[in-house]
């Protein structure tokens, strides 16, 4: 059966009319799984027997489970054991401002960036939308916060997984779901060129974020596999097909690796490349893992490389640092030692 997590509000206003039933039946469910947060149908106490059995013929309310939770001051980093027994992480940031959640998309990833722990996993399969939904709604169960922003940018490439992710944010977005604004959800991917533009005709105002970490081919095609098959000529031309169809502001990460893409000449050659597109660029300190041989740049080639994209025009951040101390900062993701069953 399917789990009821799994439709957005139009489509079970759909599955309701081909039923004969009101479609304001699909507020009164949407309110009962997401605001009350029942665990069964029969909760659902304004809804008609009839519609009660119908809908459990039909669905499954299915929630994550809790297998591990680690904490550290600025984060919390969740594994969950889904219905198929694969596992999923998830990592909750507390920022000033306000709690945000990193969650994943698959089950593994195929994309295979050589500095990413997350990358060592070969897919398994994709995740539907009322699992990585299933993400979001237990950890504000469980941490016992309400989550401000959503970062799609854990285990998986999201692109790759297009459909289920369309559906999520819909769900996520919507009113009488999570009510998550639009400019709170960030979207990042390494770079799936026809789904970069696809993604620019969808109506909501998504954030999105391109991993890119080079500033040239012979560097992205040592450590970003995808490179080889959508390179940065053709990654350029789908960014400013998206910034010029919705006129919105692009971030462009770039994950800081010791001697091999922090360089001043790097600095330059990314200045040449992004000069006059309406995007900044997210330095990303890296964090080291224990499997992979890439080293964080020092503070100095840090320094050397933010004040160089400064000085040139470029809109330029360094990404703050959570939960280096439980491996649960971006790239350590590896639902804790495997995601394969058990």
């Amino acid at each position: 059966m399917t789990n009821i997590y799994d439709l957005t509000r139009d489509e079970l206003i759909s599955w309701l009319e081909e039923r004969k039933i009101k479609s304001f039946k699909a507020i009164q469910i949407y309110e009962w799984l997401y605001i009350h947060r029942v665990k069964s149908f029969e909760e659902m106490t304004n809804l008609k027997k009839e519609l009660i059995e119908e809908l459990k013929a039909n669905f499954t309310i299915e929630e994550l489970s809790v297998v591990v939770k680690q904490e550290s001051q600025t984060a919390l980093k969740y594994l969950f054991k889904l219905s198929d027994d694969n596992s999923i992480e998830a990592v909750v940031m507390k920022h000033d401002y306000g709690i945000s959640v990193c969650v994943s998309s698959q089950i593994g990833c195929n994309m295979g960036c050589a500095f990413c722990e997350s990358g060592r996993l070969k897919k398994i399969r994709d995740l539907l939308p009322g699992e990585i939904v299933g993400q979001l709604m237990k950890i504000e169960e469980d941490a016992k916060i309400k989550i401000n922003s959503v970062v799609i940018m854990g285990i998986g490439e999201p692109f790759d997984n297009y459909d289920n992710i369309i559906r999520f944010l819909k769900i996520i977005n919507d009113p009488k779901g999570m009510a998550i604004g639009a400019r709170h959800i960030t979207v990042s991917t390494s770079g799936l060129v026809p789904k970069i533009r696809e993604f620019a005709e969808f109506p909501l105002q998504i954030n999105l974020a391109l991993s890119l970490h080079a500033p040239n081919d012979l560097l992205r095609n040592k450590i970003m596999k995808i490179n080889k098959v959508y390179n940065i000529d053709t990654l350029i031309d789908a960014i400013q097909y998206y910034i010029a169809k919705t006129n919105r502001r692009v971030t462009i990460e770039y994950v800081m690796l010791n001697g091999i893409n922090d360089s001043k000449e790097c600095a330059y050659e990314l200045v040449k490349l992004l000069k006059g597109m309406n995007v900044y660029v997210n330095l990303i300190p890296y964090n080291e893992t224990s499997h992979l041989e890439f080293k964080k740049s020092s503070q100095k080639r840090k320094d050397e490389f933010f004040e160089i994209l400064n000085k040139n025009g470029i809109t330029v951040t360094v990404r703050r640092e959570f939960g280096c101390a439980i491996d649960a900062a971006c790239g350590q993701l590896r639902a804790l030692g495997g995601a394969h069953k058990e």
